[in-house]
């Protein structure tokens, strides 16, 4: 019982008649429970989880397999596809704000206010998704079909993954259970990516298509026997795509409805007690000087591009520099198993050691590793050891940005009490760096292969080729990954500064709980008067 109310109680049961005071029932005697802790059952993680599954399938198809589809199968120039690339990655870095913009917007409905936005965006996804692997009959307006409905899908998976990441601070307020669900949905995500990278790459890899042997002979494939088993295989090759697209489209839907029956969106009790609403641009101006947010998602920007620099060129690098033609898609799934087993040792370590020891010791392991393979020769079975090894720091480079950005919000509401509504700007933003990081990253790389000499559907590149994709899979990430390093020294929230957070929000959550226990006491004491 908060201070005071007992002597407002004993004063008001003085002029109750005895008869309305039975035994055991005088608000003198009244004890109030103490307030238990709000835990998430396994059911309830699980299902939460599910629902990054989506996101990482389709994301992971896409980041792997676009950029090759583009450029082997369908024979797109590599300054017209770096175009694509980037051109969709960048709007769907744009995209990321806006959405988070309309979502601070949105009013509280009786499914909550990011749901909606998870189912409504849902079926137009996966329509817009089918299209992008599918080839349209007109050859001249191929490369504005695909720009077009990779723009549109990536949009609208935006209207899932925004409020879906915004999502983890309305699960639960306990930081515990978050931390608990993130891990759980980091296992399920990187799951997502073997299941992609699997889906994609043994349904296309079941296809054998041809290549030249001489890329300087192409007039040969002009010729009747073989322009017909090269459109034959070709053929062949594009309905494996859309079949592989068909299964993940499945998936999506799957995953989305897991999501909406077994998670509950919930209100921060502190924030019912608030009156004032914050704008979209007062709180994005509060949201980018928040100091341990900049340092944050700087150093999460270095990484994350030097990982999506080996994401979007493994392929081409597997199949022409170290000529595994057959064999990229068994390594990628290599890295993704790898990744999806070490995701509950990251989490374990990050709870003993610190979350930012855990960013120090998982990032750069992947160094050595992209130093053997710069310097190594061919050799598919040190191929696949470094494969397993380097999964180890990509599981890390799934769990710690999720796992840390709750604790800058945690931070932010204690410096800003009475601002709310901020969470879709937070996570939205922090997308929009890591996706624009994408953009640039696949856009460099596949204009850097143009310049370099790239010829479409090769069985062989040239050597500036070969040493091109060497350098964008090994030393660039090295150098992004110790850039993003050195930016970590300066992020704030370690572990102390974390206790005391969770204490302060803890006791801000105590006070608007025994503020609306108050209140309802008052409405009942004068009903009984």
């Amino acid at each position: 019982m908060a201070k005071g109310e007992g002597a407002e109680g004993g004063s008001a049961a003085g002029l109750l008649p005895t008869s309305i005071l039975q035994t055991g029932e005088r608000p003198a005697h009244v004890k109030k429970e103490p307030k238990k802790k709000q835990q998430l059952s396994i059911c309830n993680k699980l299902c939460y989880a599910v629902g990054g599954a989506p996101y990482q399938v389709t994301g992971c198809a896409l980041g792997f397999f676009l950029q090759i589809y583009l450029l082997m199968w369908l024979r797109v120039d590599p300054f017209s596809a770096s175009i694509i690339l980037f051109v969709g990655r960048a709007w769907d870095a744009i995209t990321d704000p806006l959405v988070g913009f309309c979502i601070s917007k949105s009013s509280w409905t009786r499914l909550g206010r990011l749901m909606p936005w998870i189912i409504f965006s849902t079926p137009p996804a996966i329509i817009a998704y089918f299209l992008i692997w599918f080839v349209p009959d007109f050859p001249q307006g191929q490369a504005l079909w695909y720009l077009l409905f990779y723009c549109l899908f990536e949009t609208l998976v935006t209207c899932f993954h925004v409020p879906y990441s915004a999502l983890t601070m309305f699960i639960s307020t306990e930081q515990s259970e978050r931390d608990s669900a993130t891990a759980y949905r980091m296992t399920v995500e990187v799951l997502g990516t073997v299941l992609g990278t699997a889906i994609q790459g043994q349904i296309v890899g079941q296809v054998d298509t041809p290549c030249l042997q001489d890329p300087n002979d192409f007039a040969m494939a002009s010729e009747g026997v073989n322009r017909t088993h090269s459109t034959t295989s070709l053929k062949e090759t594009q309905n494996a795509y859309l079949l592989a697209a068909g299964v993940i489209s499945s998936l999506y839907v799957i995953c989305a409805v897991i999501l909406t029956l077994g998670v509950r969106e919930q209100r921060e009790p502190y924030k019912t007690q608030q009156t004032e609403h914050t704008s979209f641009f007062r709180g994005l101006r509060l949201v980018m000087s928040h100091g341990p947010y900049v340092r944050l998602i700087a150093g999460f920007l270095f990484t994350s591009l030097a990982f999506m620099l080996v994401e979007g060129n493994f392929a081409l690098f597997c199949t022409y520099t170290l000529g595994f033609r057959n064999e990229f898609q068994n390594l990628l799934l290599a890295v993704m198993l790898s990744a999806t087993f070490t995701i509950p040792v990251w989490q374990w370590f990050l709870t003993r050691f610190g979350k930012k020891t855990a960013v120090y010791i998982g990032i750069s392991s992947a160094v050595p590793f992209l130093i053997l393979v710069a310097l190594m020769d061919s050799n598919l079975i040190v191929t696949y050891v470094v494969a397993v090894a380097a999964g180890i720091s990509v599981a890390a480079a799934f769990l710690l940005p999720w796992s840390m950005l709750p604790d800058v919000i945690d931070d932010f509401h204690l410096k800003q009490p009475h601002s709310h509504g901020t969470e879709p700007i937070f996570f939205s933003f922090y997308v929009f760096f890591t996706k624009f990081a994408s953009g640039v990253s696949l856009g460099i790389s596949t204009l850097s292969l143009d310049f370099a000499g790239y010829q479409t559907r090769g069985c062989s590149q040239p050597a500036r080729v070969k040493f091109t994709l060497k350098m964008l899979v090994t030393m660039a990430p090295i150098v992004l990954i110790l850039l993003g390093l050195l930016l970590f020294k300066l992020y704030p929230i370690d572990e102390e500064k974390r206790r005391q957070n969770k204490k302060a929000l803890q006791a801000l959550r105590d006070e608007a709980g025994s503020s609306g226990c108050s209140d309802t006491d008052s409405t009942e004491l004068a009903s009984i008067l």
